[in-house]
């Protein structure tokens, strides 16, 4: 029978994108130096990372309620298992892994992009042109493509493709309330239920709950964010706004733009470059599961609120200002814990341990084009996103504090264990993909 071998290709994906990427503790390559704008690399895993990035930051071509973390996952999932698989076949029938990598990235992106066809062709034949013709190419093909389809039938029944939860806001001091000036609905209030790609639940490392209205604790957050986070008239240094304003592109986008950045300056093998976007974009998919699920568990309002509702809180030491406006406009779901904190504190976790966090590197944004930041170790950008949020009036310091310690608890735990939870976790299982 065909889908127990693909099951079992899935479980062997799971243990090589992260053990066999030098991931769980094993001493790690020298560190990387990319301190300048690097030509991205022209091997498979690099280039489809960056087809899917541009796809996904072209208005209207992602999913509004599937996570783009979700996507990437599922694609260097199959990518890489398609490269590990192909360089593994007996030398009587070998298979080319470059060819393996675009199978399979084409066609999980035509199964979750079914309407962008005609630009996932195009990419295609681009890079599938570069591999000589012949019967490794045809083997490699087939490889990617089997790839491909074990992992969209892991993913199947995953909750992915559910429709959004109708949230209705709270009327309490605390709640989550929509916030201007959009007051837009909020997003992906299901992904909490989303069934993880190593986690056993969502919900396994939910941060406790935050601090009472009434705590000096939660005083002193919303102090914090009041003076450095308002639009004008704030005591920021001109460099705490830039890094408010810098760090506002989608921050999954940025650390794999970062990982691109590392790689290709590294000028590694398409079996590491493939291992590294899966561990990272497995572990970053796992993280946003367990963001919103803590999210939409507390429902926690954001400063905007909270700072122009002060009057309400019952805690002395705040005070209301109800014409109070952030630097910049707050993202439309609950405050508690912070995206940017969460993610890259997971995605700082995973390249230190692929390349050791003394990397120095360059970050451009899209938020503000023309300027780079620079850096000198993984933990440092994290540290920089996460405050960032802060400094744009988005959150405070307790939120940055809980997305922090979730996205460690994330990597940690799947550095550690991916292994075994994909042994248990995949076995007898059949769906069919979203």
């Amino acid at each position: 029978m065909q889908r127990p071998k693909e099951g079992f290709l899935v479980k062997r994906l799971l243990i090589s994108a992260i053990a066999a990427a030098g991931l769980f503790g094993v001493a790690t390559p020298n560190s990387v130096a990319a301190t300048g704008p690097v030509q991205l690399s022209s091997d498979p895993a690099v280039q489809w990372n960056a087809f899917l990035l541009g796809l996904q930051a072209t208005p209207g071509d992602q999913p509004a309620t599937v996570h783009p973390t979700y996507d990437l996952a599922v694609m260097h999932t199959a990518l890489n298992n398609a490269v590990q698989s192909a360089q593994t076949r007996v030398p009587r029938f070998p298979a080319s892994p470059a060819a393996a990598a675009d199978a399979a990235a084409h066609d999980t992106l035509v199964a979750l992009y079914p309407t962008l066809r005609p630009a996932i062709e195009q990419q295609y034949a681009t890079l599938i042109n570069r591999v000589p013709h012949g019967a490794r190419r045809a083997a490699g093909i087939r490889v990617g493509r089997r790839a491909a389809r074990a992992v969209l039938a892991d993913r199947a029944g995953d909750g992915s493709g559910a429709a959004p939860t109708p949230f209705t806001p709270g009327t309490a001091p605390g709640d989550y309330q929509l916030t201007p000036p959009a007051l837009a609905a909020p997003v992906f209030t299901n992904w909490g239920r989303v069934r993880p790609f190593v986690l056993r639940r969502g919900f396994t490392f939910r941060p406790p709950a935050p601090p009472p209205l009434t705590s000096p604790r939660y005083a002193a957050a919303i102090n914090e964010a009041r003076t450095l986070g308002i639009a004008t008239g704030s005591t920021r240094t001109p460099d705490q706004t830039q890094i408010g304003l810098f760090w506002n592109a989608p921050i999954w986008a940025t650390w794999n733009q970062i990982a691109q950045t590392v790689i290709s300056a590294r000028h590694g093998t398409l079996s590491d470059d493939a291992q590294t976007f899966a561990g990272l974009d497995l572990i970053l998919a796992d993280s946003v599961i367990g963001l919103y699920d803590a999210k939409y568990t507390y429902h926690l309002w954001r400063p905007i609120t909270a700072i122009r509702a002060a009057e309400t809180d019952g805690n002395p030491a705040t005070a209301g200002d109800p014409t109070w406006t952030p630097l910049s406009n707050t993202a439309p779901d609950p405050s508690y814990p912070g995206a940017h904190a969460t993610v890259s504190a997971a995605a700082a976790s995973v390249l230190a341990s692929r390349y050791g966090d003394g990397t120095s590197f360059v970050v451009t944004s899209t938020a503000l084009p023309g300027v780079q930041r620079s850096f000198t170790s993984f933990s440092a950008a994290a540290g920089e996103a996460s405050t960032s949020r802060i400094y744009n009036g988005n959150h405070t310091r307790l939120d940055e504090n809980a997305g922090q310690q979730l996205g460690q608890n994330v990597a940690r735990f799947v550095l550690r264990n991916a292994a075994p939870l994909g042994l248990v976790r995949q076995q007898h299982r059949q769906r069919t993909h979203r």
